[in-house]
């Protein structure tokens, strides 16, 4: 079996993997990065649409804010690797950014690859030597610390070891929690992976009805069983074949406890209340006043919405809109400002856009994220315990981490060259 040598060495060239990589590499030291799948960035490049969706343009405070779990152990490192860094880093690799709506920040050119290219060619200008189609098997250790990995093909020895392999979600892209059973081999305890930011099942027949239908500009509230509301939003929702999805439905899936069941309460027109939804109905009516009512409905909602708004009103559709009483209209306008949609739970994790669980925050220091149980050993991105909402957020939590794990690595490097 052959053995490669190196200062730092990488496994998984995502984006959290990537940006180690080519952080040690940039203070000096010879990093190579490992990765399982046929080419680099792979995740990244479907993200955001194929848009990419690079980081939110705010201070690190709230992005804090966007981490329901564990947002305080970020504290250093996105003190040392900003969300304005970040801008500033791709801009200067030749891959300018723009802010949108939600201060969400994307490349200029629209194009997830450019993100990745821009990385590429900088992992190259610091001489990280990339393998792809490599599959780590285990960690190695020697004298208490770790010195290097086992990987299909051969041994890979480097005294630093930067894990930055993902979690479990969109295994297609290289995902598939290798990482969390190599951490636990030398002493890591694993927080049960889940999907963070995934679709909802609903045992509705409506949402089926209207798959493919996507509705701008809605309120969203999360209910639990019990009444209470977990979550609430503003934005676009998606019904499918196996119930909702959409911005506002991955981030209020973040909000959920899986032994709980909820239901997802819509408010089609936020900017109205009843009164005012009661006045527009009336002019409606007044409109169309000799039509069905199933016919009346076209300036209110979307086509493919009308036959089921009109099936839970209860008003019989042939019914003629000036025979519409005044119980039934106010009974409509209960139903547009709170049209429910029953949770039987989330979609697999292999579907959510990021995992919740992973390596425990608590056994990796929060400024350098080297590994409590192994001296050597560095942990970066979804590995970690770590998961925000949609908006930009997680990438920024895997450029933050990355760049702590590869200063870290590399300044121990340079302190060991300097004895």
């Amino acid at each position: 079996m052959s053995e490669s040598k190196t200062d730092v060495l990488v496994v998984g060239g995502g984006a959290a993997g990537m940006m180690a990589a080519g952080t040690a590499a940039a203070l000096g030291a010879r990093v190579a990065l490992l990765e399982r799948g046929p080419r680099l960035g792979r995740k990244l490049r479907i993200t955001g649409k194929g848009r990419c969706n690079v980081t939110n343009d705010c201070p690190p405070e709230e992005v804090l804010r966007n981490i329901p779990r564990n947002g305080r152990f970020l504290y250093s490192a996105l003190e040392a690797f900003p969300p304005d860094a970040v801008q500033s880093f791709f801009t200067e690799l030749g891959c300018p950014v723009k802010t949108e709506r939600g201060g969400r920040v994307f490349p200029c050119s629209d194009r997830a690859a450019s993100v990745v290219e821009a990385l590429e060619a900088w992992l190259a200008a610091n001489d990280v030597r990339i393998a792809t189609g490599v599959r780590v098997r285990r960690l190695l250790t020697a004298g208490g610390r770790v010195s290097g990995v086992a990987a299909d093909g051969g041994a890979w020895a480097a005294p630093r070891v930067i894990l930055a392999t993902g979690g479990c979600s969109y295994p297609q892209t290289g995902s598939t929690g290798d990482g969390y059973r190599l951490a636990e081999s030398v002493g890591h305890t694993i927080v049960e992976p889940r999907g963070s930011l995934v679709p909802l099942e609903s045992p509705d027949g409506d949402c089926r009805e209207m798959a493919g239908l996507s509705l701008r500009n809605v309120a969203v509230r999360l209910r639990s069983a019990r009444g209470k509301v977990v979550y609430e939003d503003f934005g676009e929702l998606l019904f499918t074949h196996f119930g909702l999805s959409g911005p506002t439905i991955l981030s209020a899936s973040a909000h959920m406890d899986r032994r709980e069941r909820y239901t997802v309460d819509i408010d089609l027109k936020p900017a109205l209340d009843e009164k005012q939804l009661d006045d527009r109905l009336l002019r409606d009516f007044d409109k169309y006043r000799n039509r069905d009512f199933a016919n009346a409905l076209g300036d209110l909602l979307p086509r493919t919405m009308i036959p089921v708004a009109v099936r839970r009103s209860g008003i019989p559709p042939e019914t003629k809109v000036h025979s519409v009483t005044r119980e039934q209209r106010r009974a409509l306008v209960r139903l547009l400002k709170d049209f429910s949609v029953a949770v039987s739970g989330p979609r697999p994790v292999e579907e959510a856009i990021v995992t919740a669980g992973g390596v425990p925050v608590s056994q990796v220091d929060p400024r350098t994220m080297a590994s409590k149980k192994l001296p050597g050993l560095y942990l970066a991105g979804e590995l970690l315990d770590l998961d925000a909402y949609t908006g930009g957020f997680n990438l920024q939590i895997a450029w933050s981490t990355g760049y702590a794990a590869g200063m870290a690595a590399g300044e121990d490097w340079r302190n060991e060259e300097n004895v």
